[in-house]
């Protein structure tokens, strides 16, 4: 019989969705010319919403769950890759069109994988994940388009969460003033610690607003979406950016071209699950440097593999700060 591994897999038949800890074999993988030992994943938003069924991620069926994972390469056809390199894998359909991160074993195609900066080890990695490196892809947006420390306030939103949180951390680190906005006071203590200079409530973003607003902002991480969204690009002055990456508060954006053509304010849009390798490569190459691993730490819990399914509904309620990072192993 062929060597058996444990994976979460999505099933959906007409008794309904469920995600359970199987035993699966390399086959039951989709193909790939590189075989990883999976050391870590993470638990995202998106994760929540495939575990659970309460999004449409997962486009076929069985499916193994997991938009993250880093481990070494086991076995090669790449020319680019050999057994013992560590390696890290975000996006690229994990999940959705391609067998993901929750197993003890990943088949992927060498194209898909991004080394490891030196100086980083596997856990670090999976502590960024997807949220991580799509908040460094947010940063780099910024920086893209003009936006200095010295130009004023940026505003995180969704603060408390994954990419909130990391983003923060590396604004702060890099010498810009960050206001977090949250809905959980609770939090404000431990965002300040991550480099937060001011916790704002989020309702007084997240209702109906004018279209054009006091300017405040010289960038925005908006990872809420909906009225949020709209409010961020309503107060940014002139000349600023707002990165958007998340639609935790609903995919709609009910604002005007007011904000764009009157200040010359910029909405940038940052795709994790597609960027191209290039972007990839920058982005973990600036969280080596620019992330500060302390703040990491305190930022991440670590849970078992078996304990994600528990875990899942939380995340889409809102019920857990930071990054959670999944022992694939244990």
């Amino acid at each position: 019989m062929a060597d058996t591994f444990r994976a979460i897999v999505a099933n959906k038949t007409d008794a309904g969705y469920a995600s359970a800890i199987e035993n699966i074999t390399i086959d039951q993988l989709s193909e790939g010319d590189v075989i990883v030992d999976v050391a870590y994943s993470t638990l995202n938003y998106k994760d929540g919403l495939a575990v659970t069924g309460k999004g449409k991620i997962c486009e076929s069926f069985p499916m193994v769950c997991g938009i993250d994972l880093s481990g070494t390469v086991a076995e090669s056809a790449s020319a680019d890759f050999k057994p013992g390199d560590k390696v890290v894998v975000n996006g690229y359909g994990l999940s959705q069109n391609h067998s993901g991160g929750y197993a003890e074993k990943a088949r992927v195609r060498s194209d898909m994988l991004v080394k490891l900066p030196d100086g980083m080890d596997l856990k670090n990695a999976m502590a960024i994940g997807t949220a991580g490196y799509t908040a460094m892809l947010c940063v780099l947006a910024l920086e893209s388009h003009g936006v200095a420390p010295g130009n004023g306030e940026v505003l995180v939103t969704g603060a408390a969460g994954g990419v909130g949180s990391v983003a923060i951390s590396i604004l702060a680190k890099l010498g810009y003033t960050v206001v977090a906005s949250t809905g959980r006071e609770s939090t404000h203590a431990y965002l300040k610690d991550l480099g937060a200079a001011e916790c704002i409530d989020r309702n007084t973003l997240s209702e109906a607003g004018k279209p054009f607003q006091r300017p405040r902002w010289a960038g925005v991480v908006d990872t809420v979406g909906s009225n949020t969204l709209a409010n961020a690009l309503a107060q940014t002055k002139y000349g600023g950016t707002v990165a958007a990456c998340g639609l935790a508060g609903g995919p709609d954006l009910p604002t005007t071209v007011l904000p764009f053509i009157l200040r010359g304010v910029t909405l940038a849009g940052i795709d994790s699950v597609e960027a191209p390798m290039a972007a990839r490569k920058e982005a973990w190459a600036r969280l080596a440097v620019d992330l500060p691993m302390d703040k990491l730490s305190a930022m991440s819990e670590t849970i078992p593999l078996a304990k994600v399914i528990d875990i899942a509904p939380e995340i889409l309620k809102g019920q857990v700060k930071g990054r959670v990072i999944v022992d694939v192993t244990a």
